[in-house]
């Protein structure tokens, strides 16, 4: 009898123990604590599949890389899919990998998605770092688990405004702006008319040109007739490199500078020469880069019998936002639940990424980490960096 109470004590302690971990952890085993799960949403075959495949593929290489460590006591998990870009497939996966899954956090993709879907992660108390660099995910009362691990698309569309100011000689600078019908692609235009009409600089034309275009010769011939100095794009790669080799086509002179979707090496053999002088947002660093960040990338990947220089800036991108939630688990007290990660995320302050991008700041009052960019211009075919982080 006395072996019988011993055992059922044994495996009273044991639930016990399981039942202190939440939904997030898998579960323990001995001296272990188990594993924390992370969810992906990941965009590898829609509209924006051609910048968010590498992007994907640069969140799942940061986990592999730590795949023999334990963070805080737990290992940890990347369970993702792609919902190629369609905000009903996001709303279904989210709802996997909370119910399913039972991850503890998520590294999302898209503003529309990342948009829809910010209540629901409120009430679930899931912090959420996506690649959407939306103004409206600033908003801390309305978005609390939501966290920009990058300059919004606003912020960098002030930036871009304020090096044209600094700039321009020969007037009052002109400009047109030139997106998609989606919420990535609105993101930033209210806040960009504004901040220029603040500035002194005139907004003179808006075009529409779709995300998968291979064709926007009406709405370059209709800015023509506003001969702007300047056209800011809000695109991928694919309807950017359609607009520099229509522009080209037609001979127009005006300086197009892309913001942080539109820049990045698969622009380049897409575009040709006509990316030729297109300046770009930076918000992460390039491959080819001398950085000590990079030194860990270089590594991992070189282990997988893999190189560097075949990556691009996108993947670095994917790695960056990936280090970024890691290092909020580092930080969280109870990393195996939302608000235990959530307020280990703010606690990060002035994280240093070594150069991959601008560090990385949040606080209960502020999930926005930066307002940094820097700006790159395709010579010789590559993209040379030729500012330092600026703002506005």
């Amino acid at each position: 009898m006395k072996k019988v109470w011993k055992g059922l004590l044994a495996a009273t302690l044991m639930a016990g123990m399981l039942a202190g971990c939440s939904g997030g952890s898998e579960e323990a085993s001995g001296d272990k604590k188990g594993t924390v799960k992370i969810g992906g949403i990941f965009d590898l075959t829609g509209g924006t599949g051609d910048v968010g495949t590498p992007y994907a593929e640069g969140e799942k290489a940061f986990f592999e890389s730590i795949a023999g460590e334990e963070i805080n006591g737990y290992k940890l998990e990347l369970i993702g899919d792609d919902y190629a870009y369609k905000i009903p497939e996001a709303q279904k996966l989210y709802q996997k990998l909370k119910s399913k899954d039972k991850v503890s956090a998520i590294l999302g993709w898209g503003t529309g998605d990342t948009e829809a879907l910010r209540q629901q992660v409120a009430a679930d108390k899931l912090p959420f770092i996506s690649a959407s660099y939306s103004e409206n995910l600033k908003n801390i009362d309305e978005s609390p688990y939501n966290f920009l691990a990058a300059a919004s698309y606003s912020d960098q569309a002030r930036s871009v405004l304020k090096w044209i100011k600094d700039n321009h000689t020969g007037g009052t600078p002109t400009v047109a702006l030139i997106y998609n019908d989606t919420a990535f692609g609105k993101s930033p235009i209210e806040d960009a008319k504004n901040y220029a009409k603040e500035n002194g600089i005139e907004i003179v034309d808006e075009q529409i040109v779709d995300l998968k275009t291979l064709d926007a010769t009406s709405q370059l011939l209709n800015m023509e007739k506003k001969n702007p100095d300047y056209a800011i794009i809000n695109q991928t790669w694919g309807a950017t490199a359609t607009i520099l080799k229509d522009a080209k086509k037609l001979g127009l002179d005006t300086q197009f500078i892309g913001l942080n979707w539109a820049a990045g090496e698969g622009l380049l053999p897409i575009a040709g020469d006509a990316a030729e002088g297109f300046i770009g947002v930076v918000t992460h660093a390039f491959p080819y880069e001398d950085l000590p960040g990079m030194e860990e990338i270089k590594k991992f990947v070189e282990s997988k019998g893999e190189k560097l220089e075949d990556k691009n800036q996108k993947f670095i991108q994917g790695w960056v936002s990936a280090k970024i939630m890691v290092e909020g688990l580092k930080l969280a007290e109870d990393p195996t639940s939302g608000e235990g990660i959530r307020a280990g995320l703010e606690k990060i302050s002035n994280l240093d990424l070594g150069g991959l991008a601008a560090p990385v700041t949040f606080s209960p009052d502020n999930h926005a980490g930066t307002n940094q960019i820097r700006l790159a211009e395709v010579k010789n075919g590559q993209f040379e960096v030729f500012t330092d982080y600026i703002g506005y």
